[in-house]
């Protein structure tokens, strides 16, 4: 069967709407094996939930937190090399300046607020202060507001839970000393970095280790790349056709969506080894078991 006589596949997608996703969200770029039927979740993490619990999706955005703990549980999904939110994490770690300042060293002691104990911010920005600053992250009074997005997981002892409150109202209050806050920063002027020129610490930090810090990337049903591969390998192509459109990376800067597995196989393993060494998995998720066959053989 040719394929413009092959029957079209239509797969339920889940993506954040970013420069690199809104060619396909539109309809600019388009395939004669797949077509893409979108659902809009705002705010974007709550899709990892529904994807990790129930494979809502074919295929979703996903925190890489909640993939490795997917993994780890044995959930039925696959990762495509292709990244969707990177950044770097040190301004996310934000406290009230008019109480003062306070930096890394004070930190211990101080409560410290993160939406969830799993999040992939919180555990990147954990990984740097225990690895980076010399700081044990069990020192600190942690605060989270909601469960992980996979049901097997809980808190650690002794992890306060605070359901039902506003943490950036917490940190302005003075309820919390800081929090670390996820995809989009609070506004308000009084917060500020605990970590000093969190720009220039973040260039610092890839200098040091070479390693873009990742967020989110795509999960796949795994039971869709065993039964069209071609769908995956057509939809892992779109995404890359649109991080092109967009025209990223740009000229001289940094490329904070990578594609292709070497491309984001060092923060995939870092952050693998930061969960397990957390506790946040029950194992450590080697690099090749991310992907499968289909998948790993993706190319950018």
């Amino acid at each position: 069967m040719s394929p413009t006589t092959a029957k079209t596949e239509t797969l339920n997608v889940c993506l954040g709407t970013y420069p690199h996703t809104r060619a396909l969200k539109n309809g600019e770029i388009r395939s004669e094996m797949v077509t893409l039927r979108f659902t809009e979740v705002e705010p974007i993490n709550k899709a990892f939930f529904m994807m990790a619990r129930e494979q809502k999706f074919d295929v979703s955005e996903m925190a890489i937190v909640t993939y490795l703990q997917a993994k780890a549980y044995g959930k039925p999904l696959t990762l495509l090399p292709a990244t969707m939110m990177g950044r770097f994490q040190q301004g996310a770690l934000l406290h009230n300046s008019e109480r003062g300042t306070l930096r890394p060293h004070d930190l211990p002691g101080r409560r410290v607020g993160v939406r969830s104990f799993a999040q992939t911010t919180g555990v990147w920005l954990r990984g740097i202060l225990w690895k980076d600053y010399g700081l044990d992250p069990g020192r600190i009074r942690w605060v989270t507001f909601e469960d992980a997005h996979v049901a097997e997981f809980r808190d650690p002892a002794g992890v306060e839970r605070a359901a039902g409150k506003d943490m950036t109202t917490m940190v302005l209050d003075g309820e919390l000393d800081a929090a670390i806050f996820g995809g989009a920063l609070p506004t308000d002027p009084r917060l500020k970095s605990v970590i000093p020129d969190p720009e220039g610490t973040g260039k610092e930090w890839y200098e040091k280790h070479g390693i873009v810090p990742i967020n989110h990337m795509v999960a796949v049903r795994e039971g869709l790349s065993r039964s069209n591969p071609g769908a995956v390998r057509e939809v892992f192509r779109m995404l890359l056709a649109g991080k092109k459109a967009a025209g990223l990376p740009k000229a001289g800067t940094l490329d904070f969506v990578p594609f292709g597995l070497e491309a984001v196989k060092p923060a995939l393993e870092l952050m693998s080894s930061y969960a397990f060494e957390m506790k946040i998995t029950p194992r450590r998720v080697s690099f090749e078991e991310m992907f499968d066959d289909t998948t790993r053989a993706l190319r950018a």
